[in-house]
């Protein structure tokens, strides 16, 4: 797929309609905690900082996933900061029909010291891209396990978009 293609699939939704077939709606997106910006858009493809799983400007869950927080939450956490992505990349790309696909996903995962299941975590957030953007929403990855990640969040996950019409 090249950023000339639609990201209408071959069911015929748009990821809008699938957005909201999902019953979700993009947040606002979050307002920087440092000096950075949410997303930038260079040569075709919009790069998003890392995003937590802000609901409402609050984090549900704070700590270590496998002490913490289990497996499941923290991918339904994760799933929200690829919400939040999404939300950033839009909104500097004219919303999500300037997204031609997901390109690549990293996603960091705060971890109890015997923790490996950090793929499992992330899944979250792709299952999510994949649902929202059919094919072209299947991504390379990464998985990481941290330390410690901003404000004790569980989780937080950076993507890079392809632009729909690149230059335009």
């Amino acid at each position: 797929m090249t950023g000339s293609d639609t990201v209408t699939g071959s069911d015929g939704r748009t990821p809008d309609q699938r957005l909201s077939d999902l019953g979700l709606t993009l947040p606002v997106v979050a307002a920087p905690l440092a000096a950075y910006v949410p997303a930038v858009i260079s040569n075709g493809f919009v790069y998003t900082s890392g995003q937590l799983p802000f609901v409402d400007g609050q984090l549900p869950a704070t700590g270590k996933v496998g002490a913490d927080v289990d497996v499941t939450e923290a991918a339904g956490l994760a799933r929200i900061c690829a919400l939040n992505a999404i939300a950033a990349a839009a909104s500097v790309a004219g919303g999500l029909s300037g997204i031609s696909r997901i390109v690549k996903v990293v996603g960091f995962v705060s971890s109890a010291p015997d923790f490996t299941a950090q793929a499992q975590v992330i899944n979250g957030a792709s299952e999510l891209l994949i649902e929202v953007f059919g094919e072209a929403g299947k991504h390379a990855r990464s998985a990481v396990g941290m330390a410690v990640l901003p404000l004790n969040t569980p989780v937080e996950v950076e993507l890079i978009a392809e632009l729909a019409n690149p230059g335009s």
